[in-house]
C-alpha cells in the first residue's frame, strides 16, 4: 500500500505538471492544443538520450525543456497568424509526427545506434542509489517542509474565501458556494497530503528509489505552481487573459498579441517537457507507444474537470483522475466479472465520458473554475 501510494503520488505530480502547461495555453490564453503530448515526448527522449551520453541529469532535463519550448516556437510561427482551428489541426499532426519519427528513427543509445521501435532502457535515474542516513534525514526534512507549506497555503486559500463571504454581502450566495468548494477541496488535499507524507517518510527512511523520485517530482510541481500563480497574476498574465477573451482589445492597447501567444506555447511546452523527463524516470524504460495521443486528452480531462484558468483546479483534476483510475482498476473487475480486460478498459473510458457530460451540464466551468472566465463558449 505504501509503495502504491508513492506510485500514485508520482503519477499525479507528473500529469499535474503536464496539465499545468496545457492550462497556461488553453485556460489562460485560449489556444487549442490537441497535440500536447509532442512536448512531453521531446522532453522525455532528449533527457534520456543526453543522460546516456554522460550529460548530468539536471542539464539533460533542462535541455529537454528547452527543446520542447523550441517546438512551441516553431508551431507558433507556423500557425498563430492563422485561424484558431489551424492550431488544433497542426498540433494533432505534430504530436503523431514526432511519435512516428521516434518509432522509425535510429537513436544514439550510448555508443551504439538502436531502432526507436525497440525503446530505450537502462538510462540513469535521479536518486536511484540509497543515500547515507544524513542525506535521507535531509530529504525527510524537505518533505516535511513541503507538507507544512501545503497545509499553510490551503488554510490561507480557504480563509480568503471565508473573509470574502463575510465582507461581500452583495454576492453572498456565490461567496458561500465558493467557500464550500474551497473547503471541500481543502479537506481532500489535506488528507492526501497527510497520506503521501506518511508514505514518503517511510519510503525515504527505508530508502526506496521511487520515494526519492516522488520527493523530487513534488518539489518541482510545488515550484512550478508557485511561479505559475505569480505569472498569471502579473501584467503578463492579465494580457494572456485579455487575449483569451478578445484579442482585439490588447491589440488596440498596443500589445504584441502574436508574441504573447508564442510565449504561452513555449512556456507550456517547456513544462510539459519537464513532465516528460519525470515520466521517463518513472517508467525506467520508454517506448514510442508510451506517448499516445490519449495522454493529451487525459490532460484535457484534468484541466476541464478542475476548471480551466485555475491552477489549483488543474492539480485537483489530476488528483481526481488518478483516484478514479486507481479505484476503477481495483473494483470494476470485481463488480463486472464477465467482462474482458479490453471491455473493462472501454467501460472505464465510457464512465469518465459520462461524468464529463454531466459536469458540462451542471458546472461547465469545472469544479473550481469561474463561469465568467469560461473559454469553452468563446
Amino acid at each position: 500500500m505504501n509503495e502504491y501510494l508513492i506510485f500514485l503520488a508520482i503519477s499525479t505530480a507528473i500529469f499535474a505538471l503536464f496539465s499545468l502547461g496545457l492550462n497556461l495555453q488553453w485556460g489562460f490564453t485560449g489556444l487549442i492544443n490537441f497535440g500536447h503530448i509532442a512536448f512531453m515526448t521531446l522532453g522525455a527522449y532528449t533527457t534520456v538520450l543526453l543522460s546516456l551520453q554522460g550529460v548530468p541529469l539536471l542539464v539533460s532535463a533542462v535541455t529537454g525543456a528547452i527543446v520542447a519550448a523550441f517546438l512551441g516556437l516553431i508551431i507558433g510561427f507556423a500557425t498563430l497568424r492563422l485561424r484558431e482551428d489551424y492550431l488544433a489541426i497542426v498540433t494533432i499532426g505534430v504530436g503523431e509526427l514526432i511519435r512516428l519519427v521516434v518509432n522509425n528513427q535510429d537513436l544514439p543509445v550510448g555508443n551504439t545506434w538502436v531502432s526507436g521501435a525497440f525503446g530505450v532502457q537502462s538510462y540513469p535515474i535521479p536518486l536511484s542509489t540509497a543515500p547515507n542516513l544524513f542525506f535521507r534525514l535531509v530529504m525527510i526534512g524537505l518533505l516535511t517542509l513541503l507538507a507544512a507549506v501545503t497545509f499553510f497555503a490551503l488554510w490561507r486559500w480557504i480563509r480568503a474565501a471565508q473573509k470574502f463571504m463575510v465582507t461581500d454581502s452583495s454576492k453572498r450566495l456565490g461567496s458561500k458556494q465558493e467557500f464550500a468548494s474551497r473547503l471541500g477541496v481543502g479537506i481532500i488535499f489535506t488528507l492526501l497530503t497527510a497520506a503521501i507524507y506518511i508514505s514518503g517518510v517511510i519510503g525515504l527512511y527505508d530508502y526506496k528509489p521511487k520515494a526519492g523520485l516522488m520527493l523530487l517530482s513534488l518539489l518541482v510541481l510545488g515550484f512550478v505552481f508557485w511561479r505559475w500563480e505569480i505569472l498569471v497574476r502579473s501584467p503578463w498574465g492579465r494580457v494572456l487573459k485579455a487575449i483569451r477573451e478578445d484579442e482585439e482589445i490588447p491589440k488596440a492597447m498596443g500589445k504584441n498579441v502574436f508574441w504573447y501567444k508564442v510565449q504561452s506555447l513555449m512556456l507550456g511546452g517547456a513544462i510539459a517537457g519537464i513532465a516528460g523527463a519525470f515520466f521517463a524516470w518513472q517508467l525506467s524504460a520508454i517506448y514510442p507507444d508510451n506517448f499516445q495521443p490519449q495522454l493529451t486528452f487525459d490532460a484535457w480531462i484534468m484541466v476541464i474537470l478542475g476548471g480551466s484558468g485555475n491552477n489549483i483546479g488543474t492539480i485537483l483534476g489530476a488528483v481526481i483522475f488518478f483516484a478514479y483510475d486507481a479505484l476503477t482498476r481495483e473494483y470494476l473487475p470485481r463488480i463486472f466479472t464477465n467482462l474482458s480486460s479490453d471491455q473493462l478498459g472501454a467501460f472505464r473510458i465510457m464512465i469518465i465520458g459520462l461524468i464529463l457530460m454531466v459536469l458540462m451540464i451542471w458546472r461547465p466551468q469545472g469544479i473550481l473554475g469561474k463561469k465568467e472566465e469560461l473559454t469553452l463558449g468563446k
